[in-house]
């Protein structure tokens, strides 16, 4: 069970503070990943999900592994950022009716989601830097950088097939 107001007195509870709320992020991501999955009506976007879901998956491995290190198994927080946006998410999928708009919305929405977590994994990587923990510094920083690589490929996928397609959906009357 998470720990309840645990104080964080040192920039090393601080550090433990945010792990523990990225590996709950991270949880929640991935449960949700599943299911945006078989929304999504874009082939492509469909195997970018696929790829993001994987590395979720990795960055919970190595989040578990680094509060198992630190002795900070129990600390999970709730990521109530996370949450909401994931919430969001769900939310304004269940209103797009087109499946062109609901891939461009499902994509702006992960891309939001993405650049919190590029710069939860930034700070992260900057506290383990701080207090001299490079090896835990790495991870962070490589968890950063896959973001960053997921972001790039969620740009170039809303630029050349999902927004132009939303643009100007292909409407079938009969």
């Amino acid at each position: 069970m998470p720990e309840k107001n645990r104080p964080i007195t040192t920039l090393h509870d601080l550090l433990d503070h945010e792990a523990g709320q990225l590996i709950n992020g991270e949880l929640q991501l991935k449960n949700s990943l599943v299911e945006w999955i078989k929304k999504a009506s874009s082939l492509k976007l469909k195997t970018v999900l696929q790829k993001y879901l994987e590395l979720t998956g990795q960055h919970v491995q190595n989040l578990e592994s680094f509060l198992k290190e630190e002795k900070a198994s129990s600390i999970q927080t709730a990521n109530r950022v996370m949450h909401a946006l994931i919430e969001e998410t769900d939310e304004l999928l269940s209103q797009c009716t087109d499946p062109e708009i609901k891939d461009a919305c499902q994509l702006a929405c992960l891309q939001t989601i993405n650049h919190f977590k590029i710069s939860t994994y930034g700070t992260a990587a900057a506290f383990a830097n701080a207090l001299n923990m490079e090896k835990q510094a790495s991870v962070f920083h490589e968890a950063e950088v896959n973001e960053k690589q997921i972001d790039d490929r969620l740009s170039q996928l809303a630029e050349h097939e999902i927004n132009p397609k939303a643009k100007a959906p292909i409407v079938v009357t009969s």
